[in-house]
């Protein structure tokens, strides 16, 4: 894997791509997850939680996963992608905001996610090399992204 320093701006910016990265593996998305989700934020809205409910009234055919609970999962699911470069040398990297978020598909309860990305730009900056990454959270086996998020981070280097 290569590995490039953060503060090389020019070879990140290399990264630089509309194609899209191959995907990571595969988390779960439980009934469970959906629960203590709920439980967490005070989201009890019954297309998440009543399971008998959904199977009788949802267009979903059954609960489905909180819009922010899946994009909570994108830290995980981004851990688990094939990347074919890793940023070094940095003292930590920042969530930095976001530029976009789309929920485009519903996440059934039982289905299993996996995401994949692309670096859309890097910037050096007083502070650090900001870095925004489109992420693309899929379904299994589903071609429509169930989520697109634009998320800034930057990368700083060490204190001291």
């Amino acid at each position: 894997m290569e590995e490039i320093r953060f503060d090389d701006v020019g070879a990140l910016q290399k990264k630089v791509s509309e194609e899209w990265g191959p995907f990571g593996e595969q988390v779960p998305v439980t009934q469970e997850m959906i629960q203590q989700f709920a439980d967490i934020t005070g989201d009890h809205q019954w297309i998440h939680v009543d399971v008998e409910r959904c199977k009788r009234e949802s267009p979903f055919g059954g609960p489905v996963a909180h819009g922010f609970l899946t994009l909570s999962l994108v830290p995980r699911l981004s851990s688990r992608e094939r990347a074919d470069y890793a940023v070094v040398g940095h003292g930590n990297v920042t969530n930095y905001g976001s530029d976009k978020l789309r929920f485009l598909s519903p996440v059934p309860s039982g289905a299993k996610l996996h995401c994949r990305s692309r670096l859309v730009s890097v910037e050096a900056g007083p502070k650090g090399t900001r870095v925004e990454r489109e992420v693309a959270v899929h379904v299994v086996g589903q071609e429509r992204p169930a989520l697109v998020y634009s998320s800034i981070i930057l990368y700083q280097p060490a204190r001291g």
